[in-house]
């Protein structure tokens, strides 16, 4: 299906409204089935309905299902076994001694029998259990942002791209010099953990020249990156 946010921005260009640099950019990214950030379609839509006076088609953006969150499985802990028991108990051994053996089975029967059974299984049990708890492994992670240059004009478009291992989806946000949220971006990963879009560099907050900084997390851990910017 055709993305009627072409056909808004060829309009725009035929019309010859605002700067056609920009939008050329901006129909280049869809001819060539490359990302487009909410915040270039908010800027061809309000020039639509600037100047042509008509709300764009809304464009129905898939929804992306989250995975389903595995519990952490619980190991039952032996609540009923005293802590002073199992420094004292290894592998119990039954001795059976014919004259003294002989008095207990007739005295107690099969029942003194029974617990004893129960009691050297339930030992054998933590000890088995309780060297072969391994500690809980430390996912490493990795992340990455980048820029296709390290500084910008005003109205120019930032090509952002970086990857990231943890499965979901990134966060991405600009901040002035004055450590201000210019832009923001939620993204979901491509198949090789991968990611881009584009921004324009321009809007509330870009009113200074400075330093600029970029930011991803994807829930883990968060990483950033810095380039200039010129009004």
């Amino acid at each position: 299906m055709t993305d009627p946010l072409i056909d808004d921005v060829k309009t725009l260009l035929d019309k010859g409204f605002e700067d056609d640099r920009i939008l050329k950019q901006i129909l280049r990214a869809c001819e060539n089935d490359e990302v487009i950030s909410n915040y270039e379609r908010n800027y061809v839509k309000k020039l639509i309905e600037k100047h042509l006076r008509k709300k764009p088609e809304p464009v129905q953006t898939p929804l992306v299902k989250e995975k389903p969150i595995i519990p952490d499985v619980m190991i039952p802990t032996h609540q009923s076994t005293p802590k002073t028991q199992s420094s004292q108990y290894t592998t119990p051994k039954i001795t059976f001694n014919p004259s003294k053996n002989s008095k207990m089975f007739l005295g107690l029967g099969g029942v003194v029998l029974a617990i004893i059974v129960v009691i050297a299984v339930s030992f054998n049990g933590v000890s088995d259990i309780s060297p072969n708890v391994s500690p809980s492994t430390t996912v490493s992670t990795s992340l990455s942002i980048q820029t296709d240059l390290s500084s910008y004009h005003k109205k120019d478009l930032i090509a952002i791209n970086g990857i990231s291992n943890v499965p979901g989806s990134v966060n991405l946000s600009i901040e002035n010099q004055k450590n201000e949220l210019v832009w923001a971006e939620q993204l979901s990963l491509k198949s090789n953990g991968s990611f881009s879009t584009l921004a324009i560099a321009g809007g509330p907050g870009w009113e200074n020249s400075g330093t600029y900084t970029i930011k991803v997390d994807n829930g883990v851990e968060s990483k950033s990156n810095s380039f200039l910017f010129t009004t």
